[in-house]
């Protein structure tokens, strides 16, 4: 079975204004290194918009809603001082949840093995009734609650390898002992979250903090001792991805030190469990990753391991 790519042009017409690291060359660097001879055989699908019920899974309707409306006509609009809306916000936002959740369709029904979505704005800092740190919806999050609600699962894993920590899937797991979260992610750094002792309900939190500078061999270390062992014992009928690459060495929103046969290096051990688990099926979503060349080249990596692990 195949790799599937989700994506849309909607999700550059998300402006952060100038500046601003979370920008729409992000997006095109990726989606330029996915043009490359050695990904021909991706199948390429457009992004569908999430609907208010499938996002609402996540967050309360209410909040879905005043973000939407707040999208504004022209112009920009700060949230807080990182996370900004303009007149493309809202499509983009759609369009990065409605990939998750379609990728999730595609994958549960056999038409892929695995399947990454190549979008923005990210989502992982999202919490339950608030946007903050470039993100606006969890992504992520809607993408578990969407396999829960519409096909039936009842283990769902997220495994998140940004160098910031998600404190917003977190946040929205936290009380949902079937619902496993696992972040290996620099300490200290924003948003202040993950320390180990945040375990969860019922320790299906799994936090994995790395001190600035560390590089290859402490990332892997923590995964090998602390979020793959968690990870087995779960034993996910389907494993999501936050995949940031701001872990890079490139990075400049961050201290780890990391390259990208580290990424491709985790991409492979977390599809290994998800082969023990759950035949396989494995669901990728761009997180973060500031610098240009360091976020393609990585991102390369990790979806050329998808397609061939």
């Amino acid at each position: 079975m195949d790799t599937l790519l989700f994506t849309h042009p909607a999700c550059i017409g998300h402006d952060t204004g100038p500046g601003h690291p979370e920008r729409p060359d992000r997006l095109r660097a990726v989606l330029a290194a996915l043009e490359e001879e050695r990904f021909a055989l991706l199948q390429r699908r457009e992004a569908p918009e999430a609907t208010i019920e499938q996002i609402a899974r996540a967050h309360p309707e209410g909040f879905v809603r005043r973000l939407l409306a707040a999208v504004p006509t022209e112009g920009l609009r700060s949230i807080d001082s990182d996370t900004i809306l303009s007149p493309g916000s809202g499509q983009a936002v759609l369009r990065a949840a409605g990939a998750n959740c379609a990728a999730v369709d595609a994958v549960l029904a056999g038409e892929a093995r695995n399947a990454f979505c190549a979008v923005r704005p990210p989502g992982h800092h999202a919490e339950t009734a608030r946007a903050m740190g470039f993100c606006l919806f969890n992504s992520v999050a809607v993408a578990a609650m969407h396999a829960r609600m519409v096909h039936g699962l009842s283990r769902i894993a997220v495994v998140d390898f940004d160098v910031h920590h998600g404190n917003g899937t977190q946040d929205i797991f936290w009380s949902e002992p079937d619902l496993f979260y696992a972040s290996t992610h620099q300490s200290p750094l924003y948003p202040g979250t993950g320390d180990a002792e945040e375990t969860g309900v019922a320790g299906n939190i799994v936090n994995a903090p790395l001190p600035p500078g560390s590089g290859g061999v402490a990332f892997r270390r923590a995964m090998e001792r602390v979020v793959l062992p968690a990870l087995d014992d779960f034993a996910p009928e389907l494993v999501l991805i936050s995949a940031g690459f701001d872990a890079h060495s490139r990075d400049p929103l961050a201290h780890l030190e990391l390259v990208e046969a580290d990424f491709a290096w985790a991409t492979l051990e977390i599809m290994a469990l998800a082969d023990r688990h759950c035949d396989g099926r494995v669901v990728s979503t761009l997180e973060g990753g500031y610098d240009l060349r360091g976020l393609a080249l990585s991102a390369a990596a990790h979806v050329q391991a998808l397609m061939t692990g």
